[in-house]
């Protein structure tokens, strides 16, 4: 497995992680911690895609990083859930 597959592989883990948790009602999709997870995997799945020079899915993962920091940093502080 090279270092590309890993990266690639932890960032759509943390994009999972939240997709489940909303799914299960433990976060809402308007959460601060929604939003951090998206961001987070949404960056690394952007940078592994960067790594093999698939660049679809480095605008698809860019632009999914840049929704999701947007939606960060508009949520009202304190919303966890």
């Amino acid at each position: 497995m090279k270092a590309s597959d890993i990266i690639a592989s932890v960032g759509v883990i943390i994009l999972l992680i939240a997709f489940l948790l909303n799914i299960f009602k433990k976060i809402s999709a308007q959460s601060r911690l929604y939003s951090g997870l998206n961001f987070i995997g949404a960056a690394i799945c952007c940078f592994s895609s960067y790594l093999i020079s698939f660049y679809p899915f480095v605008v698809l993962e860019g632009i999914w990083a840049a929704f999701a920091l947007y939606s960060f940093i508009n949520v009202p502080r304190g919303t966890s859930k």
